[in-house]
């Protein structure tokens, strides 16, 4: 299969039964809300998988400043800068939700890759729908406003999209983090969650989770 073709279908397999095969090298961690799964900087050593949560991963520049690159969830790989001999980890990744994760060594990642062609295949056709992510955040960033940009950013973490009218459900992410992902400020990004709710397209009551009504949040992106 072509690495056109693997990111165009969906490749429908377990990644923990292809774990299985690999006889060591490879354990489940439990990486509890706001720890570090790994730090700018670190030797990289190893490729995770998130079972369940939701991860972030940013980058800090010489002077302070600090980026949001990507919010990962569940069934994406991170960390596979190891696999092409990178000498440092170029980002953190941090836990946003309490997260279960298979962390496997770079030696037994690459075991499996080169035995298991399925599993090589799934592991590239995710790869390369991440890479697509990444592009159309960049193309979002430079002509979308910043309040479609965050109606996309609450879309993509809600993993909605679907014209079904379904609701997601999802545990609240701080406004300061929506602004650094969204590229503007704090306040800009509470008066247009603000605007959100009164319309009908998100609900929350300043607890733990956030709501939201994909069909309808999806009509900002066509204005």
């Amino acid at each position: 299969m072509s690495a056109v073709a693997a990111a165009k279908q969906p490749i429908k397999l377990d990644p923990r039964r292809f774990f299985s095969t690999t006889d060591s090298g490879k354990r489940t961690v439990a990486t509890p809300k706001r720890q570090a799964i790994f730090t700018q900087g670190d030797l990289p050593d190893a490729v995770y998988y998130i079972y369940r949560g939701r991860v972030k991963l940013h980058v800090v520049s010489k002077v302070g400043k600090e980026a949001t690159i990507a919010i990962l969830r569940e069934n994406d790989f991170f960390g596979e800068g190891c696999l092409a001999s990178q000498p440092l980890r170029q980002h953190s990744a941090t836990a946003i939700t309490d997260c279960s994760l298979m962390r496997i060594d770079k030696e037994s990642m690459t075991d499996v890759l080169h035995r298991e062609r399925d599993f090589a295949d799934m592991f590239l056709a995710g790869l390369l729908a991440r890479n697509i992510r990444y592009e159309a955040d960049l193309m979002d960033q430079l002509f979308n406003s910043s309040e479609k940009r965050l109606a996309r950013l609450l879309l993509t973490l809600a993993e909605a999209g679907s014209k079904d009218g379904s609701e997601v459900v999802l545990p609240r992410i701080s406004q300061g983090m929506m602004a650094e992902m969204v590229g503007t400020t704090r306040s800009r990004v509470s008066f247009f969650m603000n605007r959100f709710r009164s319309s009908g397209f998100i609900s929350y009551d300043g607890q733990s989770k956030l709501q939201i009504y994909s069909s309808r949040l999806s009509t900002v992106l066509h204005d």
